[in-house]
């Protein structure tokens, strides 16, 4: 005997899918006559009709995202601005010294490497150590 059509209505009533549905085997008369969403109603409260617990899944687990350039929403760091814009000054400053011809080739490259590695607090303290570097 096939019950799908009536398996269809339980489940549209009750907004539950079709393999959750069980029918009773032994009022299954009773289940051949339904036709209204009350009939279902009734011989669900009778216990004709039986729902199952729903299988699901335990924990659904997200898919680790790789961090790129595109996905990383943050201001860049206090840090590397400061030391962009000293060594940007710096650099000029140094630039400038060598166009005068006040530094040479090798105390140019020094200072170079120096400002790289954060040597210097401000251009002052640079100033003093371009003095003693050209003496």
């Amino acid at each position: 005997m096939k019950l799908e059509k009536k398996k269809a209505l339980v489940g549209r009533t009750l907004g539950i899918g079709m393999e959750r549905i069980v029918f009773n085997n032994q009022r299954l008369a009773e289940i051949k006559e339904l036709i209204t969403k009350q009939d279902v109603l009734d011989l669900l409260a009778d216990g004709a009709i039986m729902i199952r617990e729903p299988k699901g899944r335990k924990t659904i687990e997200r898919k680790s995202r790789r961090r790129r350039g595109g996905s990383v929403k943050m201001k860049p760091k206090k840090g590397k601005a400061e030391y962009v814009r000293k060594v940007r000054k710096l650099r000029n400053y140094l630039f400038q010294l060598r166009g005068k011809e006040e530094v040479s080739k090798e105390v140019y490259d020094k200072l170079r490497q120096e400002i790289r590695a954060s040597m210097f607090k401000n251009p002052s303290h640079f100033k003093e150590r371009v003095k003693e570097l050209s003496k």
